[in-house]
């Protein structure tokens, strides 16, 4: 496993037009097993998710984001299709439908991007369109 710095970086555009963007840098590792890549991290309280661990499950093709803790989550990432998952709270369930409308891997080791843009519907309404950007680097040791 490599430690690592991840940089998260989201926009979501809902109906009326209105755009919200969230930016986050947290430290995570990073491992390979049978050609997947992992990327590994406690999400924060800016995020909502508050005592999650988030699972990047990087392949060649798509990307898988798993969600454990207060929250259980397994989201599908695949080019020009739709993918449908259901999210699970403390307050109950929704479904999910993940349209990946764009989809750029480039991860050389413990470096590198995945970028996202896809649309989300919750319990079969449309909710928004969303970018998701995530920059990762192997964490630098200084002061030596």
């Amino acid at each position: 496993m490599i430690d690592i710095v991840i940089t998260i970086v989201g926009t979501q555009k809902d109906e009326k037009g209105e755009e919200s963007y969230i930016e986050c840098t947290t430290k995570g590792r990073y491992y390979e097993k049978n050609n997947i890549r992992y990327i590994v991290y406690k999400d924060s309280e800016i995020s909502g998710l508050d005592g999650v661990t988030t699972m990047l499950k990087v392949h060649d093709r798509h990307v898988a984001l798993v969600r454990t803790g207060s929250v259980d989550h397994k989201q599908e990432f695949l080019l020009g299709q739709k993918s449908c998952s259901a999210y699970h709270t403390p307050y109950g369930t929704m479904q999910m439908n993940i349209q990946t409308n764009s989809l750029r891997i480039d991860l050389t080791s413990a470096t590198g991007t995945v970028a996202i843009e896809y649309e989300l519907e919750i319990n079969g309404q449309w909710q928004s369109a969303n970018t998701l950007s995530i920059s990762i680097q192997e964490e630098s040791i200084s002061g030596y």
